[in-house]
């Protein structure tokens, strides 16, 4: 019996020893493992009853006009998309003619170049993904038509790999070309900060600052990955209101059908 108990606090002890062993282990690995915080932000578009701010919308346009789409394709977007943003019919006309884009062959037999028309998607920055990649170190840059589809939290990621930017913690390493990011997995992405206050004017009078681009652009980029949104969610909410009122119209009926049994 003796023999039994000194076994078992022998064991104990092993135990007790490797859980400690374990813990500490695991408070390193804690202490070292990267930054990884995912901001969590009220969009006018969450909940069975959100919408799209307009204003916003036509705003990230301009964000993503103006430093976007240097780098990266919205290529399941057409200009006459735009309308839904607010825009009348001359107005994204006049928006797509400020593009080129490559048509043909023409009548002899050649590809030519004509201004871009409603009908188009958005031009690509670049002729195909092989030039992309030369052209950003060997980096294919994502287009950005499904991104926050694409990526868990949605517009919460965007805006938060675009604000996310920070001076890396002593001893953390950089490759040339690479850059902290307490969002991004592992902390490390290739693309240089984008955004920074007053680099897009804007005319609304609202704050040109680097956390309002990013913002409007994430805002944007959410209506370019579900534009029928708001179409659903209305249906969404008529189909809920058929189903209740049925619900209680069966009842009804088999509260009248039963009443002769009862």
């Amino acid at each position: 019996m003796k023999d039994m108990v000194m076994k078992k606090t022998l064991l104990c002890a092993v135990a007790v020893v490797a859980l400690s062993g374990g813990a500490a282990q695991a408070s390193e690995g804690a202490a070292a493992s990267p930054e990884h915080a995912m901001p969590e932000l009220n969009w006018s578009f969450d909940g069975p009853f959100g919408t799209y701010d307009k204003a916003s919308l036509q705003r990230g346009l301009l964000v993503y006009r103006q430093v976007c789409s240097g780098c990266h394709s919205l290529k399941r977007v057409a200009y006459r998309n735009l309308t839904a943003l607010g825009y009348s019919p001359d107005q994204v006309k006049a928006i797509a003619g400020e593009y080129t884009v490559m048509d043909g062959p023409n009548d002899e037999g050649e590809m030519f170049e004509r201004p871009a028309r409603p009908s188009d998607k958005f031009k690509s920055p670049f002729a195909n993904d092989k030039a992309a990649a030369a052209s950003n170190g060997g980096s294919l840059p994502p287009d950005l038509s499904l991104i926050t589809k694409a990526r868990h939290g949605g517009a919460d990621y965007v805006y938060g790999v675009l604000t996310g930017y920070k001076v890396a913690p002593e001893g953390f390493s950089l490759n040339d070309g690479q850059y902290y990011n307490t969002v991004m997995a592992g902390n490390i992405i290739a693309m240089p900060e984008p955004l920074s206050d007053g680099a897009v004017t804007y005319e609304d009078g609202s704050a040109q600052t680097k956390e309002q681009y990013a913002k409007d652009v994430a805002h944007f980029l959410t209506w370019t990955a579900e534009p029928e949104m708001e179409e659903r969610k209305r249906m969404g909410i008529k189909v809920v209101i058929f189903l209740t009122i049925l619900a209680g119209l069966m009842y009804a009926v088999k509260r009248t059908v039963w009443k002769k049994v009862h």
